[in-house]
Order: C-alpha cells, then sequence, then structure tokens
C-alpha cells in the first residue's frame, strides 16, 4: 500500500518511536511531519495516556508510556492481517 499515511500509522510511528525518550525535534524529523502537525498528534497521545513528558538534564523529551504497548500491539496485529506485513516507518 502506497500513498498518505492514515492517522493510525502516524500515531503508530510516534509511539514505536518514542519508545526511547526524544526531543520533539527528533520525532518530527524522523517521522515527516511539519511543526504544527507533530504538536497536534503529540498533545492527542499524551491527552490518552500514550506519550508522557519527561525532564532530561533540562530538556522536555517525549515517551510512549506502558499504555502504548497496547495500541503498538493491536495497530501491528491488525496492519498484518489486512497487508500480510507488518508496518514499516518511511523514512530508513
Amino acid at each position: 500500500m502506497k500513498g498518505r499515511r492514515t492517522s493510525y500509522e502516524i500515531y503508530w510511528e510516534i509511539l514505536v518511536y518514542c519508545r526511547t525518550a526524544r526531543s520533539f525535534t527528533a520525532v518530527i524529523g524522523r517521522c515527516d511531519l511539519n511543526s504544527k502537525t507533530g504538536q497536534e498528534y503529540i498533545a492527542f497521545l499524551c491527552s490518552k495516556g500514550y506519550l508522557d513528558k519527561v525532564r532530561e538534564g533540562g530538556k522536555t523529551l517525549i515517551q510512549s508510556t506502558e499504555a502504548a504497548k497496547e495500541y503498538i500491539d493491536q495497530f501491528s496485529g491488525l496492519y498484518q492481517k489486512l497487508f500480510d506485513k507488518g508496518p514499516e516507518f518511511r523514512l530508513q
């Protein structure tokens, strides 16, 4: 499947990438988002309890929560059933 990513694919990319605490700049760069849409996706995932903002060395980083694991697993499983392959990051 090619073309635009769905919001669900973008959520998955953000949550998987943020398993390790990441800066906002790293997240939007790696997930190929602009600043405005990146803020919207991150705010939504934070409001649902899937992302947390953590302080490390004076910086605010974004990290997936334990609750995000359920979304990641369910989305990956559904994607696998639909397309006979797991979801992948667009950028390598």
